[in-house]
This record gives structure tokens, sequence and C-alpha cells, in this order.
């Protein structure tokens, strides 16, 4: 909001982000809107020229603009996105978090088993996936009453992944990426559901098991000391239809 305010609008400014994470979790991608009308009746920024002067804005933050698009009045960064995508990091046999590159240093869940069992993992992934009522999933808070608990998810994957640092980190560790994605996930879910899959895959947790979880839909079923931790989780993407984006039509012909 500061950057936006160092831009001197005339209007009063509120900035409207597409996903709101917990804290500790991380954002690699992520969008927002926000309007901004100019003083004197100013043209809008050219979409470049805007990216450039908020990130000089905002040189002092862990955080800069990739991309800026004029889109119309009603478009809502929240409201409209289509589908939101998370992935979860786990780095899998390192005896110390302390042992792990700096560059994945509180950006991944340690793990120090190497035991993990893939295949049922994958067995227990494929019940999450599809339409369900996921109470099971979520954490309490003030949100809950208002916001349905049948959600959609229509990916979660489980493939090797790597350091941060791989091209020049000469340890070998194995890295497994969790992708989740969905419209939208409930508070926690994602953290909830990673740490029932690594109990499935641990031996703590069976199969059967989070089927019961699943079907149970009750907040409080939740073994409350497997939600994954906040660091291994990031927002790596979120969609919008094309035809959402888009500007009005002028109206206007050349011939």
């Amino acid at each position: 909001m500061a950057a936006i305010q160092k831009l001197q609008p005339v209007n009063p400014v509120s900035l409207t982000v597409s996903s709101r994470t917990d804290t500790g979790v991380h954002a690699l991608s992520n969008a927002a809107h926000f309007d901004l009308q100019r003083k004197n009746d100013k043209l809008p920024f050219a979409e470049d020229m805007l990216v450039k002067a908020l990130n000089f804005h905002l040189r002092t933050e862990n955080i800069r603009v990739t991309h800026a698009r004029r889109v119309p009045h009603h478009f809502h960064a929240r409201f409209q996105a289509q589908s939101r995508t998370y992935v979860y990091r786990i780095a899998r046999g390192v005896s110390h978090s302390s042992l792990l590159p700096l560059t994945d240093s509180n950006l991944c869940w340690n793990i120090r088993s190497t035991e993990l069992n893939m295949d049922a993992i994958r067995e227990a992934a494929s019940l999450l996936v599809g339409t369900h009522d996921f109470s099971t999933f979520r954490a309490v808070n003030s949100e809950m009453p208002f916001k349905s608990p049948v959600k959609t998810l229509d990916v979660l994957t489980i493939q090797p992944g790597g350091s941060f640092a791989h091209s020049h980190f000469h340890r070998a560790i194995a890295f497994w990426e969790l992708t989740f994605r969905s419209r939208s996930f409930l508070y926690k879910q994602v953290r909830r559901m990673t740490g029932a899959l690594v109990a499935v895959g641990q031996g703590q947790l069976s199969v059967p098991r989070l089927k019961q979880l699943l079907e149970a839909r009750d907040t409080l079923a939740y073994p409350q000391h497997l939600v994954a931790p906040a660091h291994g989780l990031f927002l790596t993407r979120v969609d919008y239809k094309e035809a959402d984006m888009q500007l009005p039509s002028t109206g206007i012909s050349l011939e």
C-alpha cells in the first residue's frame, strides 16, 4: 500500500489480494487489484511504467511486481480467480535443519526419516481429489460459519523436487513436492492434507483411516499433531479467465 500511495493517487486506494496466506506461508506468485486515479485527469500509467514505479518504491522490501494490466472496473482479484495452485516442499532424510542449504532453510519441511511409502501417499491422495466436504481438513477461524466446506480439489500430485540451489549444492537430499490446485481452499486445508499424507507415508495413519477422517466431516476429528508446518508451503500460481480481464471495446472502428 505504501508504494501505491507514493504514486500520489487522488482517490482512496485499497489493495485486494487474490489469496491470503497463513503466517509463515510463502508466495512465489500472487495477484491483486487496486483502483488508481491520477491528478489533473492524467492518463493511466503505462503498464510497464507502473511495474517500474512500484518496484522502485518496493526496493527495500522482499516483494516485486512482475506484471501489471489494466482490467475492467468490476474485476475482482479474489472472487474471480479460477484456480489457485499451492506447492508443499518436503526434504527427506536430513538429520537436522541446519544441514539444509541456506537457500532452503525455513523453505521446506525437513523430515528426518528416509522412510516414506510413496505408493501409500499416492493412494491416499487419490481419495482427496474431487468434490468433497473438507470440514475435517479445515481449522477453526472466524470465517468458518460463513464458508461452505465443500470444495473441489482439481489436482493433487506428488513428485520429486529439488533444492533451490540444486545446481551448486553437492550433497544428495531427497526433496518432494506436493502440488494442490483448486478454485479456493479452506483455512489450513493444504497443511492439514499434507500432514495427513505424510502420516500415511510414515505408517502413522492408514489409508482407510484417512478416508474415515474425510468422511467424518468434523474439524475436531483431525489429529492436531499432524498439521504440516507453514514454512514448507508456497502459493505458486493464480489463474483467471482471459475474458474477465479484457477491457470493454470502445466501439470505434478504423477503416
